[in-house]
């Protein structure tokens, strides 16, 4: 733990070092979202192998950089790229890069996926909103020694995704005329795709959308107080009783086409959020 504690304050000073005054709102993008911020928004491009400590992200559709953007006049970090804990990774480590920008003074943090419908209702090429999640990995980045300065031995988890950050992203989707659901996304640690009774499992429990990310950085995220929004792109829809064969690359290839949505919403709304510099 001391080690870990370490690698986290070494790769917050780089990062400080290359960016003085860091920005209050943060994104971590999913599997093939982070193509929707053009190279004019981009101030500057930090590769995670140039943080120490950083992992690197071993997927498809991850870019493997620390981004600092400007999205409708506001300052944000951008995590293009993350990691997961089918790549080997434990939950801390999955989790690092939400410590590091913990220690830079983020307040907010949106977090985006890319992931599968499980809700009937909700179309392929969709939206959802994260109202609650159900960790089905097995992981809790918790685990372990808890460093008091970060957050509380056993944090509250009644409202892990910020209920007024929602309100204010369904203000966004109405400005910018998209459609967006709200439900709960269970995460599963994969990287085999869900079986047809584990569809129908997940379903009866109460998720509306199922991925293999997010949960443990919403965890490390309240952990530290950080105001967490959780946004999902519907890349393909889980019926147990008529389920389609799938593939990480027909995922990628929604996922593309479906970072315009995603891009038009966060656009109208990041401004809402204030992340200028701290």
């Amino acid at each position: 733990m001391p080690q870990y504690k370490e690698n986290i304050e070494k790769a917050a000073a780089r990062i400080k070092n290359i960016c003085p005054r860091t920005p209050k709102t943060a994104l971590i993008l999913g599997s093939g979202l982070g193509d929707w911020i053009g190279p004019e928004s981009i101030r500057q491009r930090i590769p995670y192998a140039d943080i120490p400590g950083f992992p690197v992200s071993t997927v498809q559709g991850h870019a493997g950089a620390l981004l600092l953007a400007e999205i409708g006049g506001e300052s944000v970090f951008v995590l293009s790229g993350r990691f997961h804990l089918y790549e080997g990774y434990d939950a801390r480590t999955v989790t690092l890069p939400v410590r590091v920008l913990g220690l830079l003074g983020v307040e907010t943090l949106v977090l985006t996926n890319a992931a599968g419908a499980l809700n009937p209702l909700f179309a392929t090429g969709g939206l959802m909103l994260l109202t609650d999640h159900v960790n089905m990995t097995g992981h809790n980045p918790l685990t372990g020694p808890n460093v008091d300065e970060w957050g509380p031995r056993f944090p509250d988890m009644s409202a892990v995704y910020c209920p007024a950050l929602r309100a204010k992203a369904l203000r966004a989707a109405l400005d910018c005329g998209q459609r967006v659901e709200q439900g709960v996304y269970v995460a599963v640690a994969g990287p085999s795709l869900e079986t047809p009774a584990e569809t129908r499992m997940y379903r009866i429990i109460g998720a509306d959308a199922i991925g293999m990310s997010t949960v443990p950085e919403a965890i490390a995220a309240h952990h530290m107080g950080i105001k967490v929004l959780g946004i999902s792109c519907l890349t393909n829809k889980n019926l147990p009783d008529c389920m389609a064969a799938t593939s990480h690359e027909e995922i990628l290839a929604q996922a593309n086409a479906s970072a315009a949505a995603l891009g038009a919403l966060l656009s109208a709304l990041i401004p809402q959020l204030g992340g200028r510099h701290a």
